[in-house]
């Protein structure tokens, strides 16, 4: 799923907490719930900028809202000009947050990259999911024995918050879950 901001945009700026609300409520309404794990691509092809309460209030939201009643759909910042990248990265590790960005070419991601913040016991699982490309809560809690000894369910509970960020997608497995990086080749940036 592609959902372009270009359309709310004012000469390429896309500015103010009321427009963001107003792009909000149009995306809820252009998107479908999926029935399968799916990347939803906030596309800012053509954005030249964007403010932090536009943002706030349509991208952040957006994810908000997206992964607490859609729990198959995904969404990723996609196409966003340096400047922007550089606003949301700043917003996002002002509220310990984080989000997945890449560039879309032809529906094809690109360099996906975690910006933001993700705090020190997040980050341990999240850079393990990504070495190992796909885990579960038993695993990492085996691998990490000797250096952090906690429990599966603490496991869980930090793939969980990593999952709830959009940062994670997570698969049922049996009795269990895993987890695997949203995009094919995440990397934890800044």
């Amino acid at each position: 799923m592609r959902l372009p901001l270009q359309p709310f945009a004012m000469d390429g700026i896309l500015a103010g907490a009321a427009p963001g609300q107003s792009a909000f409520a149009a995306l809820i309404q252009q998107t479908r719930a999926p029935s399968a794990a799916e990347v939803c691509f906030l596309d800012f092809a053509g954005v030249a900028f964007a403010t932090i309460s536009f943002m706030r209030e349509s991208v952040v939201a957006y994810r908000n809202h997206a992964r607490a009643h859609w729990p198959n759909l995904y969404p990723v910042v996609a196409n966003v000009a340096p400047v922007i990248a550089e606003e949301l990265g700043d917003f996002l590790r002002m509220r310990n947050d984080a989000m997945v960005m890449c560039q879309l070419h032809d529906d094809v991601p690109s360099d996906p990259v975690v910006i933001g913040a993700v705090d020190g016991k997040q980050l341990t699982a999240l850079d393990a999911v990504l070495a190992l490309r796909e885990a579960d809560a038993p695993q990492l809690a085996l691998q990490f024995k000797d250096a952090e000894p906690i429990s599966t369910t603490a496991w869980n509970n930090r793939l969980a918050a990593l999952v709830a960020k959009g940062l994670l997608i997570e698969i049922s497995s049996g009795r269990g879950k895993r987890y695997r990086p949203v995009l094919e080749g995440l990397v934890h940036g800044t």
